[in-house]
């Protein structure tokens, strides 16, 4: 017997003792709850999290099997983001959703677009959320609302319905985890903490936070970053960390992010307290020097002992202090190492290139003292990728004593994105290690997740140009027909029914349930979604 069956016996059951229930069918009542399986946010973080426990695992047992997101701003985009997973690869397995604070910040904000620099109201992001778990619920009570239908045809043509009932039993839900993303915080500890419990409650399993001044923040491929000390961000992580404990997912996941490899200031000198502490670890990577004489110094000056010697860290007029030149890769490595030290997941070390070799650096000398340490990995649109990769097997060729001279020297990144280049050698060649960029990153440098932050920013900028081109030029009404409605129908995309996917034929059933025969619908022979 299946689960499905059973569940509509046991209601019958239920309803058959109660006579003022009489209209109401067990087979509907059951139908609508596998429609609405997630009650709460709470327990599709709790679900998502026990998916992602699951997938580091087998990470951590095959680096093959990597995990993938991409970044969005609206439920919609999330929900055809995991459809067309479950279209193309048959399974929404190992694929998530990322929630960037860039993409809330641009596009999300009742003040209209803002920098990344956590400006936006903060409860923001855990209304989009909401919002996107609220359209990929969606997503599953249309795609079952199509099974039941076919079941329903099946009975009155007396076939077996034995497979259908198999695929109830067995369906595969669009939920799935989120990524997302808490900036530095948006705030102190108390006020981090608040954020992510209400991230939590709307879902999210997997919170990440980075390690810059909350009121300082900047957008991770910008100028100007300044980090915390390690207390300051351990505290944030222990945040969360309490945050998901009080609601009772205690396999969520906290991702620790490190800028300091693109940070050169520091917004204050942490107190230490022995030789080797975290704060002592912290200042040695100040830039300072020493002060023989205390005459020299002047008003607003600052010293620290350190070594045995009396030194002043370089002060910016800003009040900020820097740190040493070439310290960026150290600094990264004692971040992550003191991140999961005190109780991060994951880490995410946000670089100026896509670089295995460099990645893997980092990731090694982290794993010499934690050997379980796996990335969050922005593969970011901030980067030219084209031009990185081009340069990368140039400089690589060369190295080799390969000649090179057919092809532009890198620092004319001009000829070097010619479309005139696309089909030589060196360009395809690139191309090919950017396609495998993920599985590579993935064997080599420790990568468990990769995501794009910004992708549907980007197609949905690209897509509504292509259209508004041909639209208001020569090609006129077949600049859509042709461009946007032949490719919806020919892909078999849900959304060139789009009543469908907006839930009228699921708000049909509903009529029918709860007024039977009389209800008025919209799905009537005169719907022209019918020409579809």
């Amino acid at each position: 017997m299946s689960a499905y069956l059973d569940e509509i016996e046991r209601l019958r059951a239920q309803i058959q003792g109660k006579d003022e229930w009489s209209a109401i069918n067990p087979a509907y009542t059951v139908r609508m709850k596998h429609q609405n399986r997630f009650k709460t946010g709470l327990e599709i973080a709790q679900f998502t999290a026990d998916i992602m426990r699951k997938d580091m695992a087998a990470y951590d047992a095959d680096t093959s099997k990597y995990t993938q997101s991409l970044g969005c701003w609206h439920g919609f985009i999330a929900q055809q983001v995991m459809m067309g997973v479950k279209r193309h690869q048959k399974t929404t397995q190992r694929s998530y959703i990322y929630l960037s604070g860039w993409m809330v910040a641009a596009l999300r904000s009742k003040f209209g677009p803002l920098p990344d620099q956590s400006m936006h109201e903060k409860t923001t992001v855990s209304d989009l959320i909401e919002e996107i778990y609220t359209f990929l619920k969606q997503a599953d009570a249309r795609e079952l609302r199509h099974i039941f239908v076919e079941l329903d045809e099946a009975n009155e043509k007396g076939n077996n319905t034995d497979s259908i009932i198999q695929r109830i039993d067995n369906y595969e839900t669009h939920v799935v985890p989120i990524i997302a993303d808490i900036d530095a915080g948006f705030g102190n500890e108390e006020a981090t903490y608040l954020l992510a419990k209400r991230m939590i409650e709307a879902g999210a399993c997997a919170i990440q936070i980075e390690n810059q001044v909350s009121d300082a923040k900047q957008c991770g491929h910008q100028a100007g970053k300044v980090t915390v000390p390690h207390e300051d961000f351990v505290s944030k992580i222990n945040a969360v960390r309490y945050a998901f404990l009080e609601l009772g997912v205690d396999n969520g996941i906290i991702v620790a992010r490190t800028d300091s490899l693109g940070a050169g200031l520091t917004q204050k000198v942490p107190m230490s307290i022995a030789p080797g502490d975290l704060g002592s670890k912290y200042n040695a990577f100040l830039d300072t020097e020493e002060v023989h004489d205390i005459s020299e110094l002047r008003d607003g000056d600052i010293t620290i002992h350190q070594d045995g010697k009396l030194v002043k860290p370089k002060r910016l007029d800003n009040g900020l202090y820097a740190f040493k030149e070439g310290t960026g890769v150290d600094r990264v490595v004692l971040d992550c190492i003191t991140s999961l030290e005190h109780g991060a997941d994951l880490l995410w070390i946000e670089t100026e290139r896509p670089n295995v070799v460099q990645i893997a650096e980092m990731v090694n000398a982290i794993r010499k003292v934690r050997p379980e340490a796996k990335l969050v990995y922005n593969n970011s649109p901030s980067f030219n990728w084209t031009l990185k990769f081009r340069e990368q097997v140039y400089n690589d060729w060369k190295d080799a004593g390969k000649d090179v001279s057919a092809y532009p020297d890198p620092a004319d990144t001009k000829g070097m994105m010619d479309a005139a280049l696309d089909d030589s050698e060196l360009a395809q060649e690139a191309d090919r290690l950017v396609q495998s960029f993920q599985a590579d990153a993935a064997r080599e440098a420790g990568i468990f997740h990769h995501l794009i932050t910004l992708p549907t920013y980007h197609t949905a900028a690209l897509s509504t140009d292509t259209l508004t081109g041909g639209y208001f030029g020569d090609l006129g009404m077949l600049a859509y027909v042709r461009d946007v409605q032949r490719q919806e129908i020919r892909n078999d995309l849900a959304a060139v029914k789009h009543q469908d996917l907006a839930g009228s034929n699921v708000g049909d059933d509903h009529k029918e349930y709860f007024l039977g025969e009389k209800a008025l619908l919209a799905g009537g022979t005169a719907n022209t979604m019918n020409q579809f």
